[in-house]
């Protein structure tokens, strides 16, 4: 019986399909360990709440992992997995908007856990124009070169500077320390 199978392609074939399978698996069970935390903290930059952003990245991993082989290929997944929980906190949003009041939507909830991350800069970020706010999460947070970001993002290089000078200049005007603003400088 084994020997049919093998003549006739069916039993090699599924056995190529479970090692492809099983790679693409593997593949990307160690991109999802390595790049969870990182996502997650550039989520919950966009979205005040740690709940709505463990969702939003769940949701965007669930994704990645049914187009996996287009996203393996990309040249920085982690960024596509950003930009798709973003994409769908927006498409939630929009589907909404009618239904949910929107007063203090992009407010800290008191007492909520940012993993660690300074609640004063958070809502600095927050407080950036979305497109300052991602280049920086982009390009501070995840460490993506400006090239990368920019094809993520769908701007050009230098738009890419331009949009992070000005997010870096807003944010270090915010914290300046007091004794340098006593002083004048």
């Amino acid at each position: 019986m084994r020997e049919k199978l093998c003549d006739g392609g069916k039993w090699i074939g599924a056995l190529v399909r479970k090692r492809s399978v099983e790679r693409e698996r593997t593949d990307f069970t160690d991109f999802y360990q390595r790049s969870k935390a990182n996502c997650l903290r550039a989520v919950l930059a966009g979205v005040a709440d740690r709940t709505l952003a463990e969702d939003l990245v769940a949701e965007a991993f669930a994704r990645a992992w049914a187009s996996w082989p287009k996203v393996s290929r990309h040249p920085a997944p982690a960024a596509w997995v950003v930009r798709t929980a973003l994409n769908v906190r927006v498409s939630w949003w929009r589907r909404r908007r009618r239904e949910v009041a929107l007063v203090d939507h992009d407010q800290v909830q008191p007492g909520g856990e940012t993993s660690g991350m300074d609640e004063n800069l958070l809502a600095a970020l927050r407080r950036l124009p979305a497109r300052q706010r991602e280049v920086i999460v982009l390009r501070v947070w995840l460490d993506l070169d400006s090239a990368t970001v920019a094809g993520v993002l769908g701007i050009s290089a230098k738009t890419v500077a331009v949009h992070l000078s000005r997010a870096t200049a807003t944010l270090r005007a915010q914290f300046v320390p007091a004794s340098r603003q006593e002083i004048g400088l």
